[in-house]
């Protein structure tokens, strides 16, 4: 007879394996797919052909008909380096009433509890299909989710409601920020900064365009918001450079300058419009550096793009959760998440899960006993409804 395993012990395994985004996530995805077929549940991996060394697993069990709810989570977790622990973070460790270890919070701990919700449903049969969904790369723009769902339309019926766990509290979550990134690398020319006039700082040029976001902040800082721009905090779209890299010597014109720029866009705009107006303010800057020289330039690449969570009117992930959790509070947040990405793809769909977000990507992460047992708690209903 196959061992079940806890939601404890399930997440201990799960922080075991150090599945920074820089790093394979294939040893995790062995063991939850060895785990699924030893209850004899049958499970997809969808390994990304740009980084083999990574991979999606998804599930599905009850009746093969469209209307599953879905589990959502992520399998990666943000580097260590750095940081001070005080014990392994690799490793669950219980301590004044928390769980701490790398992943606890965000979101192995969410992720443990639907592998066990997904067996417990296959052992006791449910009359309602759950599925299961874990990416890869989320840490590091949500770049490996819409992959995942695309592999899994052909292969799993189509699911109605997406409950994505990241940390809430175990509130419902409706809305979140859609961002967008774009690397910005401008190539100026070198010369002497005492013959400024004949060369083009890439720096200097740089620090424009950075300008301008300052500028675009502000404008959205007097601006007064919407109703849907109102329930974010801050109730703007903002653009941000969080690093800039460039230039050889103090009095050398920048052969190079490279930075990210972001933006965080509130969901009632169209990221699709602050793209255009980066990319139009680029070529300008651009243009005036080459009339000093022809070779400058300004390369720009999206990087990465999430959608934003839209409130849904009546969305039936939204009823799930609540009538689940008995919160019937407004929540929105301004960070981006899967949830998004499953909205664009025809999924309803609301974040909710344990942990605080205030945890996550902290040294000595962790999540409260009580707060996984409150997740534990919301799976054991949920299994009461699908059995309904």
């Amino acid at each position: 007879m196959a061992t079940v395993l806890t939601p404890l012990e399930i997440m201990t395994r799960l922080v075991s394996f150090p599945t920074v985004s820089h790093d394979t996530n294939l040893p995790l995805v062995d063991w939850v797919q060895a785990y699924l077929a030893s209850h004899g549940i049958e499970s997809h991996r969808w390994v990304d052909p740009r980084q083999p060394h990574k991979a999606a697993v998804f599930a599905h069990v009850g009746p093969r008909v469209e209307g599953a709810v879905v589990l959502s989570g992520h399998t990666d977790v943000v580097p260590v380096d750095g940081q001070e622990w005080q014990s392994d973070p690799f490793t669950v460790e219980e301590r004044d009433g928390k769980y701490f270890g790398r992943g606890t919070c965000d979101m192995k701990g969410f992720d443990a509890l639907a592998i066990w919700a997904l067996v417990e449903a296959h052992r006791q049969g449910v009359s309602r299909p759950l599925q299961l969904a874990l990416s890869f790369d989320e840490e590091i723009g949500c770049t490996g989710a819409p992959p995942m769902i695309e592999a899994m339309q052909p292969l799993l019926p189509k699911g109605a409601a997406v409950i994505v766990g990241e940390p809430s509290m175990m509130q419902a979550v409706t809305g979140h920020k859609g961002i967008i990134g774009f690397d910005t690398h401008l190539t100026g020319f070198e010369v002497h900064s005492s013959l400024l006039h004949t060369g083009v700082s890439a720096v200097m040029q740089g620090a424009r365009l950075i300008d301008w976001a300052n500028q675009r902040n502000a404008e959205n800082v007097a601006a007064e918001p919407g109703e849907v721009q109102a329930m974010f905090e801050p109730p703007w779209t903002t653009a941000h450079v969080g690093t800039v890299t460039g230039g050889t010597a103090n009095n050398i014109t920048a052969k190079e300058c490279r930075f990210v720029m972001d933006f965080r866009v509130v969901p009632s705009e169209n990221a699709s419009d602050w793209e255009a107006a980066y990319l139009a303010e680029v070529r300008r800057i651009e243009a005036e550096m080459q009339a000093v020289h022809p070779d400058s330039r300004i390369d720009v690449q999206r990087v990465f793009a999430v959608p934003g969570l839209v409130p849904e009117a009546e969305g039936r992930a939204e009823a799930l959760v609540r009538s689940l959790t008995g919160d019937n509070g407004t929540h929105v947040v301004s960070y981006g998440t899967e949830a998004g990405q499953f909205q664009a793809a025809g999924y309803s769909a609301v974040i909710c899960g344990p942990g605080d977000i205030a945890q996550a990507h902290q040294p000595n992460e962790y999540i409260t006993v009580a707060q996984f047992e409150a997740g534990h708690a919301f799976m054991r209903k949920l299994l009461e409804r699908l059995q309904g």
